[in-house]
């Protein structure tokens, strides 16, 4: 996991409050069929529950907020961090082609387009997300490698795409990674991005089959009292040095230059996604001293151990009384310095996820590692190389699942996503 963060959405203290729209709120609207109670039966009688209705608030900066389809990039790689996330994964199934494929992405454009501005699905909508406002819905959409030779575009299967290396700290299900089709949903509302998830499977009809499909969240915004970098499930403020739209280099680093090759992926990114099983167990019988030590960083506010605040660079040269390094030679933050790979680097945009417990009472719960780059082997294979080389969070995470995708650019107004390759 690299020292690399977007940061989270906008609070909703930064945003004026607005009056109260006419009419009911949706707020008001689930109090109300809230107060009609839950009543539990069991044998021999009844026992009636009233939930409390919720008080009537207006829709909020959270509800309102809206990404746009449409643009140079697609959507939901340089916003900020969403409170619920899916990826799910699709295969084209046998004989489904390029027609098949080209027919399923601009039913999936067209679907993308009106829940991102907060409308009804374009049929057999669910009503799941009814009453409630975009909340910063984005769906992005991407290409596996196992695409291209599916519908006979070999010749235009980007060379970034080649399968990534194996790791030693790899212990990859070949059932949860890779696929022809990757698909990722953000939100601010769970039911916004469940809505959004059942939609596109539902547009994937008799073209594709699910694959395999994760569930995320992170920090609802307006739950701190200003903006700051987002913390994982171990309590670390995960990613203080990401790269941010506002850097002369961003985009060189996170985009592929509208003169890039293959011509189709102009302004587009690749995506790496990870799953990673954080060992809390293991973790949490650490003093915090030794988390900081095998992050480098303080716990309480992120900033390096040679001092300062979480901004303040990193002095990889300070030592203490007995002259060892302030911050260990094996600290997370200190190998995964860009300085110390060549320049590489990478837009992480991560969810953190739980999935339950195993048998013997251990959380099944990590990281959903998303990272973005104009070129997968010039951004996160190096640094993964480094890692696994003497990370000293290495003893503490373990990556169960790995994929690849070519995310092309943003569709022009009456486009739809991978246009350009499919028409081609």
């Amino acid at each position: 996991m690299p020292d690399q963060s977007i940061p989270e959405a906008r609070t909703s203290t930064e945003v004026s409050q607005a009056s109260p729209p006419s009419g009911l709120s949706r707020r008001a609207l689930l109090g109300t069929a809230g107060a009609t109670g839950l009543v539990l039966g069991a044998a021999g009688g009844a026992v009636g529950y009233a939930a409390a209705p919720a008080p009537a608030t207006p829709l909020t900066s959270v509800g309102s907020d809206r990404a746009m389809f449409h643009g140079k990039h697609q959507p939901g790689i340089t916003e900020g961090l969403q409170a619920c996330g899916h990826l799910v994964a699709f295969d084209l199934v046998a004989g489904a082609g390029r027609k098949e494929a080209a027919a399923l992405l601009r039913r999936w454009s067209t679907t993308a387009e009106r829940l991102m501005a907060g409308e009804p699905a374009p049929h057999d909508d669910t009503d799941v997300a009814r009453d409630a406002g975009p909340s910063s819905l984005t769906i992005t959409f991407g290409f596996g490698h196992s695409f291209f030779g599916r519908t006979g575009l070999e010749k235009q299967r980007p060379a970034a795409l080649d399968p990534l290396p194996d790791f030693s700290s790899d212990h990859l299900d070949k059932a949860r990674s890779d696929g022809d089709l990757w698909v990722q949903i953000g939100a601010n509302d769970g039911l916004v991005a469940f809505h959004a998830l059942r939609a596109i499977q539902k547009d994937a009809g008799s073209a594709a089959r699910v694959r395999w499909q994760m569930n995320g969240f992170n920090r609802t915004p307006g739950a701190t009292a200003h903006p700051m970098t987002a913390r994982n499930l171990m309590g670390q403020l995960d990613g203080t040095r990401n790269p941010k739209p506002t850097d002369a280099d961003f985009d060189q680093r996170i985009f592929v230059p509208a003169s890039g090759e293959p011509a189709w992926m102009a302004n587009g990114s690749y995506a790496v996604v990870r799953r990673i099983r954080m060992l809390l167990d293991d973790w949490e019988k650490l003093s915090v001293p030794a988390q900081e030590a095998v992050i480098g960083r303080r716990k309480s506010n992120g900033a390096p151990l040679s001092g300062g605040d979480e901004t303040t660079p990193m002095d990889l040269e300070k030592t203490d009384a007995k002259g060892d390094y302030v911050v260990p030679l094996n600290a997370h933050a200190r190998i995964t310095r860009p300085d110390k790979n060549g320049g590489a680097a990478m837009l992480r945009r991560p969810f953190s996820y739980h999935d339950g417990f195993d048998a013997d009472g251990t959380p099944d719960a990590g990281l959903l590692f998303i990272c973005w780059q104009a070129d997968p082997l010039r951004g996160f294979v190096p640094v993964q190389r480094k890692l696994d080389r003497g990370d000293a969070l290495s003893a503490f995470i373990r990556h169960e699942a790995s994929g690849l995708f070519a995310v092309p650019g943003g569709a022009a107004k009456g486009e739809y996503v991978g246009q350009r390759l499919l028409e081609g």
